[in-house]
């Protein structure tokens, strides 16, 4: 991961911060909450552990996430959202979410929304 220095606008840049198939799905599943490891992988269809550490550890180092270690055995840990850009980039991410929304109905697939449990039958 590596930030470039050049591009042509701080949007560019945003979007290399989260680009990739799992990087929003990793941030919309944190809104609700703080979760463990093993919780992230159960939530989150076809993620496999090592991407969602390589995809994790990318959201810390752009500091959208943050890890908290817990004393004891055995070795405890969560992940949350940041307070400052974390909790920022969820009005964006609410906004993509509407707009598939909004996508879905105008195109008859309300049947998926109803089937993901995003809207009420």
């Amino acid at each position: 991961m590596k930030v470039r220095t050049e591009f042509t606008c701080p949007l560019e840049l945003t979007h290399d911060m989260i680009k990739g198939k799992w990087k929003t799905i990793i941030l919309w599943r944190l809104r609700l909450g703080p979760t463990t490891l093993s919780g992230l992988e159960r939530d989150i269809d076809g993620i496999n552990q090592k991407m969602l550490l390589e995809q994790l550890k990318e959201l810390m180092n752009y500091g959208f996430v943050e890890k908290r270690s817990f004393p004891g055995y055995p070795l405890h840990v969560e992940y949350s959202l940041t307070k400052d850009a974390g909790v920022e980039i969820l009005k964006a991410l609410k906004i993509m979410q509407h707009i598939g929304i909004e996508y879905l109905k105008t195109n008859g697939m309300e049947h998926i929304l109803t089937e993901k449990g995003v809207m009420p039958e």
